[in-house]
């Protein structure tokens, strides 16, 4: 499927917004593996990044998260055990009373067009969509003319 500049400039605009909330110093964004991690800092997320996988279970995760007192954004892949993972966290951290975010993680689904189902293929899928609709990641999330 060809991309179209204006799918482009959707998932610009959307990755633009995750950028200021993922990089403002009062969120943590949670993702469940470090390629997830490794694929986020090369769209320039240079925010404070939880590893799920790396935790010792949910509960100790939650109980880490709450005690920081900042945003969460639950950022799991978008296969079924990504979407079980964000919905029993969102549950957890509602009931530690902790805010939390999982729009960002909806709404890029949507903007991918179920051409990547996991954070860990993001940049790759990224820097080749905009290549191929004429336009570079000179920071990600802001697409610039080649021409």
């Amino acid at each position: 499927m060809e991309p179209d500049d204006d799918g482009w400039a959707e998932f610009a605009e959307l990755w633009d917004r995750f950028l200021s909330a993922a990089n403002d110093p009062r969120s943590v964004t949670v993702v469940e593996g470090e390629r997830d991690r490794r694929s986020l800092r090369r769209l320039n997320v240079s925010g404070e990044i939880v590893l799920f996988h790396s935790a010792r279970g949910l509960s100790r995760l939650t109980r880490s998260l709450a005690s920081g007192g900042r945003r969460v954004i639950l950022l799991t892949d978008w296969d079924r055990e990504g979407g079980h993972l964000a919905h029993r966290l969102a549950e957890l951290l509602a009931a530690e009373g902790v805010r939390y975010d999982v729009e960002f993680r909806r709404k890029l689904s949507k903007a991918v067009r179920g051409e990547v189902a996991h954070v860990e293929g993001l940049a790759t899928w990224a820097s080749r969509t905009a290549r191929r609709a004429g336009l570079t990641l000179e920071t990600a999330g802001r697409p610039v003319s080649l021409v």
